[in-house]
């Protein structure tokens, strides 16, 4: 069970991020004036490419900063969260 939720917060949003991009290339293009960046983002940061995609249509303001500061909250704990979780196994290891 713990596989499946680790997979599905690795590649889920990165698989969601293609898909939307494939199906509504225009919101992209709108979106980035680049290639790389979005990449490096789906990448790197999937869940915040996500969310600046969803928000920054009209450009971003307000409540719309508090969407995209979550999501690299979430960001940050799926990639951290497992290096803190096993800290103690390194530690023990060089004993």
């Amino acid at each position: 069970m713990c596989c499946l939720i680790t997979i599905l917060l690795l590649i889920g949003p990165r698989a969601a991020a293609l898909l939307w991009a494939i199906t509504d290339q225009a919101r992209w293009q709108a979106t980035f004036d680049n290639l790389i960046i979005p990449i490096m983002g789906i990448l790197f940061l999937p869940w915040t490419t996500l969310a600046y995609v969803a928000v920054a249509a009209g450009g971003v303001e307000g409540i719309e900063w508090v969407w995209l500061i979550i999501a690299f909250l979430i960001d940050m704990g799926s990639s951290s969260g497992g290096a803190y979780k096993n800290r103690g196994r390194l530690n023990r290891g060089r004993a």
